[in-house]
């Protein structure tokens, strides 16, 4: 797969970029940086100015409060179940990402629609407490060369469901499980009838559209100010909120509920 989204490795992150990397870590509580803040790195002058827009709704529970409420009527597609044995790290990557995608959504959402002027009127959003970040290390993120071919394959297969044909973003959470290749090979099959039926599309589709109205609410709590690149940070974020983060949030959530690790 080309990738027509580079990023900045976490490992050769150095500067003013490592410090940045080093405080998204602490402010969302997870100990990655997702790929998202990875790519805006690699564009001039967009890391800082994003971290600085979105950081707010991070600390000041604004975020928080949207992802309760939107969890609270997601829809889920009905999938097999996929309780049992697996090794820990499988859940540690699960809910590392159900917490990031999730908040990163929203934020990244105002952020999105603050840049394309689509603010909703009203008073500032509503503050609330932060929710618990998972304290869980994760396996390596992998690379085509680091598994064998037919795991890549099932990784490559798994990131097209709930999404356009080709995927123009790899999601990092199959690149995390990619060390769980039984546990993998159960996901696709249990998520395979709900992409053939549609039932995974209508879903994300639902939730995304319901997750756009309460960022532009958040909108409001972001600067008004375009910076330099604007065009090109907004086109960036927008597809990730589109696509890899619009589409994981939904599918993360539905495999630990079929996992039976939280309820629906």
């Amino acid at each position: 797969m080309s990738e027509p989204f580079p990023a900045v490795a976490e490992s050769a992150a150095a500067g003013e970029t490592a410090a940045l990397f080093a405080d998204i870590r602490a402010t969302v509580g997870v100990r990655v940086v997702n790929l998202v803040w990875r790519h805006l790195a690699t564009i001039d002058g967009a890391l800082p100015w994003a971290w600085r827009a979105v950081k707010p709704l991070y600390l000041q529970g604004m975020a928080d409060r949207a992802v309760i409420d939107f969890r609270r009527q997601m829809i889920f597609p009905a999938i097999g179940s996929l309780a049992g044995p697996e090794p820990a790290t499988v859940e540690a990557v699960l809910a590392s990402y159900d917490h990031s995608n999730t908040v990163n959504l929203f934020t990244l959402g105002a952020l999105a629609a603050r840049l394309r002027g689509n603010v909703a009127d009203g008073a500032a959003p509503e503050q609330g407490p932060r929710l618990p970040a998972p304290n869980a290390e994760l396996p390596p993120l992998a690379s085509e060369g680091d598994v064998l071919p037919e795991v890549w394959q099932r990784v490559l297969r798994l990131n097209c469901f709930g999404d356009r044909p080709e995927p123009l973003i790899l999601a990092s959470m199959y690149r995390h499980l990619a060390h769980a290749p039984d546990f993998l090979q159960r996901l696709e099959a249990a998520l395979a009838p709900a992409q053939a039926d549609g039932s995974l599309d209508r879903a994300i589709v639902a939730n995304r559209q319901m997750a756009h109205r309460r960022a532009r609410v958040l909108a409001r709590a972001i600067p008004a100010d375009r910076p330099r690149l604007a065009d090109k940070i907004e086109a960036s974020v927008s597809a990730f909120v589109e696509h890899a983060i619009g589409k994981m949030v939904t599918i993360c959530r539905a495999i630990r509920v079929a996992r039976g690790t939280l309820s629906s």
